[in-house]
């Protein structure tokens, strides 16, 4: 028996020995461009765009084979994308779609190119339900596309073959076959592979590009279809990030960021950065963004605008890959994909992550430029506010009113300076007179009044422009703040305060000119507020100024069609400013009403000289306390 199994082992050895020397010396090899297999796919091609650079790139059923060696001493065996340790079938028929559920979203993938086709967060929703982060026009979203060449290529929209690893690593691969007339490439083949790995619970994932040519192709330099330099592949992210919008502008924006040298630049639209270095790159939302890692020693990157049918305004990633001049490329790229809040990006400084990135600085990303440690400041205040009333729209309120607490001083010595120049104001008015011809002379001459008077002409300007930052710093505050989104005020009129308040909706009917279809309420109430600031705060001088009556009366109107369509947020903290700087200005009136009848008095007695202008200047409080210093 032994004996027998011997034999049948040695004969059939025998006989495919024989097999395969007689196939080696009588069976020609295909030709590779020319004959493909039944039922694939068309050229690479993507609609809509521009013909691809290599019209006739074709998926092939096989990988190349290489006529000596064995694969491993070819393409290498350590990551398992080699091009002969892929088990490569026929060109799929149909399209297929892969999940992914990291629990923080849930990820569609397409075997149309191997893209990305669908990213929905699932802490974080929209009208519709969980907010899409891929914002696509007419067509379905294709991003992080493959393009055999630069931006100018059209993306791979081949049929890719489809492999689920694990529950978080799919992989997608395809041999394509070069066509005649490409040079030394001419009827090579090569594997692409393009293999996607999550992590549970993270907004960041990874994406390997492999390129694998085996003996078959030496090398990867396609050329764009609008010309420029060659390039190995380009990997393209768009055309938008969401969530769904009717028009950027500045309440619904996108910037586009690279981080170099450890501080970040402002990028312009469709400009070639050639040979970046950027550590990373980003689109940057209002509340959400997508940031690109990508592990190259070089590459050129280009943020593009180039819209598409159905989308309103594009915001693309292309991330060149430069030319190769090797058989088999692994590059690696990592993308975050998800809210541009502290908490969600602060991970990637510290190394508590799932792929071990440290000292990223991902939460620039997010910074609101050299306003931002103000606001860091103000943030804390509010969710201190909202961790103990639990509104969001009391904790704006309760912010607004500390803020003002906190600038009342400022705001009565700015008062009392504008009343002592009141009274100042007759002699100072005397002085230019006398010295009008002689400007030397008079600057000289108001130089002493100012010193012998205790004044400077600076102290009623210094309290306003310290308040200009931190103005600035809550506006930015409510108009960008994350934890807004979503946040109710007042049920049934303002559930959101990221969004406008609506008390009466008409579409899809819309005004014309103005283009809109809601009946706002609040700011209304900016309107009303606003015109009883300036009231309040006119002073006598504004109030025979018949400019500064125009400004009183116009400015809130021309605010009104500005701020229509602003955040409520935004517009509750205008309003309850306007209303507590009234209650402020009121109190400091009440405050100043004796200096006040005094100056009456001196006025009603017709005294100009210096003499009988002191005792009305003598009980102010400023020198006081400068003699008692």
């Amino acid at each position: 028996m032994e004996k027998r199994t011997l034999l049948a082992v040695v004969l059939s050895i025998t006989v495919m020995l024989v097999f395969y020397f007689i196939q080696g010396l009588f069976m020609l090899p295909p030709e590779p461009a020319a004959q493909t297999a039944a039922g694939q796919s068309a050229p690479v091609t993507a609609a809509p765009g521009p013909a691809g650079p290599l019209p006739g790139l074709v998926p092939v059923a096989e990988a190349p084979v290489p006529a000596t060696g064995s694969p491993a001493e070819v393409v290498g065996t350590e990551t398992g994308l080699s091009a002969a340790a892929i088990d490569t079938p026929a060109v799929p028929l149909n399209e297929e779609h892969v999940s992914i559920d990291t629990g923080l979203f849930t990820a569609v993938l397409s075997n149309v190119g191997g893209d990305l086709v669908s990213w929905k967060l699932k802490e974080h929703s929209d009208q519709n339900g969980s907010l899409e982060m891929l914002f696509s026009g007419d067509n379905e979203a294709h991003a992080l596309t493959v393009a055999f060449g630069n931006q100018d290529a059209a993306p791979v929209s081949a049929l890719f073959n489809v492999k689920r690893i694990d529950d978080y690593t799919v992989e997608f691969s395809q041999n394509f076959a070069l066509p005649p007339g490409t040079g030394s490439y001419s009827g090579g083949t090569f594997l692409l592979t393009k293999r996607y790995s999550f992590k549970p619970n993270e907004y960041m994932f990874e994406l390997k590009v492999l390129l694998d040519g085996g003996y078959s192709v030496t090398g990867f330099n396609f050329p764009g279809t609008l010309g420029g330099s060659g390039a190995a592949y380009t990997l393209g992210f768009g055309p938008q990030i969401g969530p769904r919008f009717e028009k950027l502008d500045q309440y619904e924006y996108r910037n586009y960021y690279s981080f170099i040298n450890g501080k970040r630049k402002t990028e312009k639209v469709n400009n070639v950065l050639n040979n970046s270095r950027a550590t990373w790159s980003a689109i940057a939302g209002k509340y959400f963004t997508f940031i690109a890692i990508p592990y190259l020693a070089q590459y050129d990157m280009v943020f593009s605008d180039k819209s598409e049918p159905g989308i309103p305004s594009a915001s693309r990633l292309y991330i060149i890959r430069p030319s190769l001049n090797a058989s088999r490329s692994e590059d690696v790229y990592r993308f975050y994909l998800g809210p541009k809040t502290q908490d969600a990006l602060a991970v990637y400084n510290n190394g508590k992550n799932g792929f071990d990135i440290r000292d990223m600085q991902l939460i620039d990303a997010a910074s609101g430029g050299f306003m931002a440690p103000l606001e860091k400041v103000l943030k804390w205040l509010l969710m201190i506010f909202q961790g103990i009333v639990h509104n969001y729209g009391v904790a704006i309120i309760l912010l607004t009113l500390l803020v003002k607490i906190l600038l009342f001083p400022l705001t009565k010595k700015g008062s009392e300076s504008t009343l002592k120049m009141q009274a100042l104001a007759p002699k100072i008015k005397e002085i230019q007179e006398k010295y009008k011809d002689k400007p030397q002379e008079m600057n000289a001459k108001m130089a002493e009044f100012y010193k012998k008077e205790g004044y400077n002409p600076l102290s009623g300007c210094l309290p306003m422009l310290l308040q200009i930052p931190i103005f600035f710093a809550m506006y930015s505050l409510f108009n960008n703040h994350f934890d807004l989104r979503g946040a109710m005020f007042i049920p049934g009129w303002i559930p959101d305060l990221s969004l406008p308040e609506s008390v009466f909706n008409f579409s899809p009917f819309r005004i014309p000119l103005l283009g809109w279809s809601d009946i706002r309420l609040l700011p209304f109430i900016y309107v009303g507020s606003q015109l009883l600031y300036g009231k309040v705060t006119q002073t006598p001088d504004q109030k025979s100024n018949a400019q500064m009556k125009m400004m009183l009366y116009a400015m809130p109107i021309v605010f009104f069609f500005v701020l229509y369509d602003v955040p409520s947020g935004l517009l509750l903290y205008w309003i309850m400013s306007n209303m507590l700087t009234m209650v402020q200005q009121l109190a400091i009136n009440k405050y100043m009403a004796p200096k006040r009848a005094a100056l009456a008095a001196a006025a009603a007695s017709g005294s100009s000289s210096d003499s009988e202008s002191k005792p009305v200047i003598a009980p102010k409080l400023p020198p006081k306390k400068k003699k008692k210093k």
